[in-house]
């Protein structure tokens, strides 16, 4: 994994200690699924400066998935 990724889990409350050993007693998975998709957009922003409806594109990932901001 990279380092955004494990960021992302963080924010969704897994913790890390020695030896990369993950702890997800308070691990938000929906969060982190929530945070993902929203690098998801933040990864297709540069495609969609050249569309006509721009953030179409995010907009209908997000509605997929059912996140909300």
């Amino acid at each position: 994994m990279n380092e955004r990724i494990d960021e992302l889990m963080i924010q969704a409350g897994a913790r890390f200690e020695m030896m990369n050993w993950v702890h997800y007693d308070d691990f938000e998975y929906k969060k982190f699924v929530e945070l993902i998709i929203k690098q998801c957009g933040v990864a297709l922003h540069p495609m969609l400066r050249d569309m006509v409806s721009r953030g179409q594109a995010y907009e209908l990932i997000k509605e997929h998935f059912g996140v909300e901001e």
